[in-house]
């Protein structure tokens, strides 16, 4: 629906960006006149739809083929249906409806009309409307919760699967708590637990009816608090800390403040969460949701999960790697003992993608090794069109295609590595990579880099490697067919047009 990549296609990159706001706006309309719900269960005609929505038959039936063509409805015989995604979020009433924090997105959209007078002024312009009363301070402020609820919601259900392993018991600290769903879902999972939610009056306010509706009233205490002054929560009480999609909302001099208080109210076995965007994860909404904080918040930024685990390692605690979820944030867990986190059940490979991807990759992708293609015309190509050819770790000194699908045969998974020239520093990168694999425990890792060697400037004249213990074959001169490899993992990529064209580089590491 939108392409991504601005190495792909310049000129259609451009104009994707250019019309961005045209999806989100039909987004916008649809659930404004609650069509979704509307539909639900069993679809409508174009008529019913009309005459409900009080619209023009013309105008309503493209607007609806507008939302098919957008995955959001599907059309059949003149009837319009829900698809399964519209269904299971859109639709009023049920569990996991979003419909409230994507029409707070449509809210924010004035305050993004000031980017270019908040980048001349160097920070926020826009500010509550002048004369603004308390009551309407506080109907915004629940507005905000209401909406920021429905995704909390959905993003706890990716993290307390990573402390299944974990009979957890007595006291989660919910820092910035706002509508309280990240302490509720991990009530909800350990009944065993009781929760503080820490945060300022107005919000508390409602976040105590929220927790009312949701049967957990009797398990949750509430503590007024500005977190940016000592807080009143008792030092070394918690189990469990949650810092989520607070780190974001200060500055780099205000966060060393709030882990030194979290780290300083964790019992020595408990753990600290923090959830939030990071630059290393989703690099693209990453950095949009920083500038949706320069615009929006006082000094509000998105930092580096790389910084963030050093300014917790500054309070005598551990962390994990930078633990991406599925959606657009990602994890980082603490504790004051190093083998509280080895009980975690998390993923072997996605700590392993987090420190690979840190080597400077752009992407780094988990395939199946199902997803390789090994083709038996690749080492032709390299013999009749590759100035390489014969040249050491070249074909015919590499891997064949038939030894290379034998080989495939001993390993199930393998990261693609995606990276850009020179080739030397690729290569050199590639070879980080499989050495972190190794060390993750994955002691058959073996990497492919992309092209000849090029780690010496020159090879040995008498023929003899310097350096056999760095070499590695490419992924082509091994029958590995890239282009078709990196389709099937869902990666753009297409010829080179011209010379002054963006290449793109990709090797490959075998994990087992």
């Amino acid at each position: 629906m939108f392409n991504h990549d601005p190495q792909a296609s310049g000129p259609q990159y451009l104009e994707d960006l250019a019309t961005g706001y045209w999806f989100s706006e039909v987004l916008f309309t649809a659930v404004e006149m609650e069509i979704f719900t509307f539909l639900d269960p069993a679809g409508k005609s174009l008529d019913e739809i009309t005459k409900e929505l009080n619209c023009d038959c013309k105008a309503m039936e493209r607007y609806l083929h507008a939302l098919c063509a957008l995955g959001l409805l599907t059309c059949y015989d003149n009837f319009f249906y829900n698809t399964k995604i519209s269904s299971e979020y859109l639709v009023k009433g049920k569990e996991d409806y979003q419909g409230d924090s994507i029409l707070w997105r449509k809210y924010l959209a004035s305050y993004w009309g000031d980017l270019r007078a908040c980048l001349e002024a160097g920070g926020r312009v826009k500010f509550a409307p002048p004369g603004e009363d308390s009551e309407s301070l506080v109907a915004r402020i629940r507005r905000y919760i209401s909406a920021m609820d429905r995704v909390a919601r959905t993003k706890v259900k990716e993290i307390t699967p990573i402390f299944a392993g974990l009979a957890l018991e007595g006291n989660i600290l919910d820092v910035g708590a706002g509508s309280g769903a990240f302490a509720a879902g991990f009530l909800e999972i350990f009944p065993e637990m009781r929760a503080t939610l820490m945060d300022i009056p107005e919000v508390l306010d409602y976040s105590q009816e929220l927790m009312r509706e949701r049967g957990l009233a009797n398990r949750i205490s509430f503590c007024q608090a500005n977190i940016l002054e000592p807080w009143p929560a008792g030092k070394g009480q918690f189990d469990l800390i949650l810092l989520s999609n607070i780190v974001h909302a200060y500055s780099e001099r205000e966060v060393p403040h709030i882990l030194k208080s979290a780290a300083e109210c964790l019992k020595p076995e408990g753990f600290l969460l923090v959830h939030d965007f990071f630059l290393e994860h989703f690099p693209q909404k990453a950095a949009l949701f920083d500038l949706n904080m320069f615009i929006n918040t006082y000094n509000g930024k998105v930092f580096a999960g790389k910084w963030i685990r050093e300014q917790i390692k500054n309070y005598n605690l551990y962390a994990t790697e930078l633990i991406p979820l599925e959606t657009d944030t990602a994890v980082i867990i603490a504790a004051k003992n190093e083998k509280s986190l080895e009980s975690l059940l998390v993923d072997l490979t996605s700590r392993l993608v987090a420190r690979i991807k840190a080597l400077g990759f752009h992407k780094v992708c988990p395939i199946s090794v199902e997803n390789i293609h090994v083709s038996d015309w690749t080492d032709v190509r390299c013999r009749f069109g590759c100035e390489y050819y014969e040249k050491p770790h070249c074909p015919p000194n590499s891997p064949s295609p038939e030894k290379t699908k034998n080989m495939l045969k001993d390993y199930t998974r393998a990261l693609l590595l995606e990276g850009e020239p020179p080739t030397r520093n690729f290569q050199k990168i590639v070879l980080q990579a499989e050495k972190e694999a190794f060390k993750a425990g994955f002691y058959k890792a073996f990497a492919y880099w992309a092209g000849p060697c090029s780690l010496c400037d020159n090879c040995a004249t008498d023929g003899v490697c310097k350096r056999p213990g760095d070499t590695r074959p490419s992924m082509e001169g091994s029958g590995i067919d890239v282009f078709e490899t990196v389709r099937r993992s869902g990666i753009n990529l297409r010829t080179l047009n011209c010379k002054d064209d963006f290449v793109k580089y990709f090797g490959l590491v075998l994990l087992e």
